[in-house]
Parts: C-alpha cells; sequence; structure tokens
C-alpha cells in the first residue's frame, strides 16, 4: 500500500538536498532556493510538473513502477534510496546486478559535467542507458531503441546501418569483440540469461554471428582508439576511456581526442553542429 505522506515528505527532503550542479543544471543568478525547482525535478523525470507535485503534496493516484524508477534515477537516488521510494509508493524494488538499469549518483554526476564530451553509460550487454549530448551528436540517439535491437551488439549483426559509423577496416575485429564479449557474459550469467536469449537470437538470425561464434574466441578485448566515420565531419580517432560500475555491471565509455589533432577540431565543430540525427535508420 502506498505510503503517501511518506513519499511526499521523502521526495520534497530529496528535491531540496539536491543542487543545480548535482545534475547539470546551471544555478543562475536569480534562484532564491538551495535546492531544486519542482519543476527542474520534473523534467529530470520526464513528467509533467504538476504530476510531480502532486506526489509531494500527497495527493493524486498511484504512480506506476516505470514512473517510480523514473523519480529514482531523476533525484540521483543510490540503489537503497531507489528501493526504499519503490516501498513507499507500495511497489516491490526491482532486482539489483547486471539487469538493473538504474545508474549510481556517481556516475550521473560525472556525466552531467561532461556536457562537451561524448560520452554514455552503457550495460554490460551495450545497452546505451544515458548520453552527453555530444554523444548523441556523435553516435545519434542509441537510447530510442526497443528489446533486442537496444544492445548495439545485437545491431552490429542484423542492421547493416550500425555498421556506416565505424570504419570498414575495423569491422572484421568488431565482429570478433563482439561475439567474444557475449560469450564471456553467457558463460558469467547462465543459460537462463538475457545474455543467453540474445546470442540463441543472434544465431538463429545471423550466419557472420555464427561463423564467428563458432570460432570459440574469448578475451577479445576493444580498442583504446575508436576510428568513427561521421556523416557530418568525416573520419575521427577518439580514445575510449572506460569507467566501471562494477556493482551495476555498468560502463562509462567518454571518447575523446588528442588536443591539437584533426579529430579534436573535429569534435569542436561536432559541437557546434549539435545533436543532428546521424542517420534516420541507425
Amino acid at each position: 500500500m502506498i505510503d503517501r505522506a511518506g513519499l511526499g515528505a521523502f521526495l520534497r527532503h530529496r528535491r531540496e538536498s539536491l543542487q543545480p550542479e548535482d545534475v547539470g543544471l546551471p544555478r543562475g543568478s536569480r534562484r532564491r532556493t538551495s535546492g531544486l525547482r519542482r519543476e527542474e525535478v520534473a523534467a529530470l523525470c520526464h513528467m509533467s510538473t504538476d504530476y510531480y507535485a502532486r506526489l509531494e503534496r500527497e495527493r493524486g493516484p498511484q504512480p506506476s513502477e516505470q514512473m517510480i524508477a523514473s523519480i529514482a534515477q531523476g533525484l540521483h537516488l543510490s540503489l537503497d534510496e531507489r528501493d526504499h521510494l519503490f516501498r513507499l509508493a507500495g511497489h516491490h524494488p526491482p532486482t539489483r546486478g547486471a539487469d538493473s538499469e538504474h545508474i549510481s549518483p556517481g556516475l550521473l554526476r560525472i556525466l552531467d559535467r561532461l556536457a562537451d564530451t561524448p560520452a554514455e553509460i552503457v550495460t554490460e550487454l551495450g545497452e546505451t542507458l544515458r548520453q552527453t549530448p555530444l554523444g548523441v551528436a556523435l553516435t545519434g540517439d542509441a537510447t530510442r531503441y526497443t528489446g533486442p535491437a537496444r544492445s548495439n551488439g545485437y545491431r552490429w549483426f542484423t542492421d547493416p546501418a550500425a555498421r556506416r559509423l565505424y570504419a570498414p577496416e575495423d569491422h572484421a575485429f568488431l565482429s570478433r569483440m563482439y561475439a567474444a564479449g557475449l560469450r564471456a557474459i553467457v558463460t558469467l550469467r547462465g543459460p537462463g540469461s538475457r545474455a543467453a536469449h540474445l546470442a540463441d537470437l543472434l544465431l538463429a538470425q545471423c550466419e557472420e554471428f555464427r561463423r564467428v561464434w563458432d570460432n570459440q574466441e574469448i578475451g577479445i578485448r576493444p580498442h583504446d582508439t575508436k576510428r568513427f566515420v561521421h556523416p557530418e565531419v568525416g573520419r575521427l580517432e577518439l580514445n575510449c576511456q572506460r569507467l566501471l560500475d562494477p556493482e551495476q555491471s555498468h560502463y562509462m565509455m567518454v571518447y575523446t581526442a588528442v588536443p591539437g589533432s584533426e579529430s579534436y577540431e573535429k569534435l569542436q565543430l561536432l559541437s557546434v553542429i549539435g545533436a543532428q540525427p546521424v542517420q534516420s535508420d541507425l
């Protein structure tokens, strides 16, 4: 059963505790309160200000699990705080671990400070959970996919458009890397896992995947430098740094270019062009 008073009090306290800079927002010179405004939280949670305000005021219908998950992410809650929020709203908390899509506050705080850098947070299956604006400009909006296509490895083998963004001379290596990476996750998570289901789908649908999978390769690590072929700015060579959240099996991928290089200049141009769609069918 929903605890409206407890839910409202918890939301108010969390909103008032967060500062604009904590969530990547400008403070501005006209701000009179130290915490976030309700409209700012509502935007972070992808809901209307009126809906969010009613929750704080202990009104309205019981929020769905999806809505509570969005609020937990928007307020940068820890896993313990997220679980508490779910219980206040009358729901069982989601599972933790590799299948969880709740991004830790630490990763979000870092991502919020990378507005001028291409970066993304992905699951161990390559499902993009969050991107910076320049990350969207570089690779397109990778959060819009549903079903198995959320995995960039699945798209690599099933959607020809997924390969257009990468240098052709790297395609064979990337196929081996994706297959080897999926094999490792299947072994780690077991036959009933989402990884195993993804492998079964690819084995049934893609001859290339079957051929590479049969090579039994394991431990193929991604290169530190990734070569992109962007439709607006052309070829870029970017260093990729990875930060792991071991509790959630999430990776933050940050792409940078050597200062003064041609790729560095192209990234500056891309930041001016903005987050234009990379391909309509990507």
